[in-house]
């Protein structure tokens, strides 16, 4: 890939589709167990129970189908930030889900942005968004040497 196309690939004007590159299906056997268990630390079940609690909660949804759409509102509708990850839709349906994510938080006076492309994040009326951008200094502050 060029450094042109990796420049607009990184910009998100165009898809990047050399993911394959990174994988090789033969040292992946699908459905194959290692024969190791996951040992779950019973502390995540107690974090997870204090986040519910709390309402600290925030959905990511990466939906195969326009079918997946559901899981997406009602998520919405318990108050639950959502993060919709479109990129393994084809354009037609992510075009639908959007739609629909569009309506559900019009519906029920949420918002909806766009944080890089064919991700979206879904925001219930109660949850404010913070910015991480840095804040600007004061011109008359320390740091004004002039």
């Amino acid at each position: 890939m060029g450094s042109v196309r990796k420049a607009s690939a990184w910009l998100g004007l165009v898809d990047d589709n050399d993911d394959e590159r990174y994988y090789d299906d033969d040292n992946y056997a699908e459905g194959q167990d290692s024969g190791d268990a996951w040992v779950t630390d019973p502390r995540v079940k107690v974090a997870s129970e204090t986040a519910e609690e709390s309402g600290r909660r925030i959905g990511t949804v990466t939906p195969d189908s326009f079918r997946d759409a559901r899981g997406i509102g009602e998520l919405f509708r318990d108050g639950v930030p959502v993060i919709i990850n479109l990129t393994a839709m084809e354009p037609a349906d992510a075009k639908r889900v959007v739609d629909f994510a569009a309506g559900l938080t019009f519906g029920l006076h949420g918002t909806i942005e766009r944080v890089a492309t064919r991700v979206f994040l879904l925001t219930p009326a109660n949850t404010e968004i913070v910015s991480g951008e840095a804040p600007r200094r004061q011109a008359d502050g320390f740091f004004n040497q002039s």
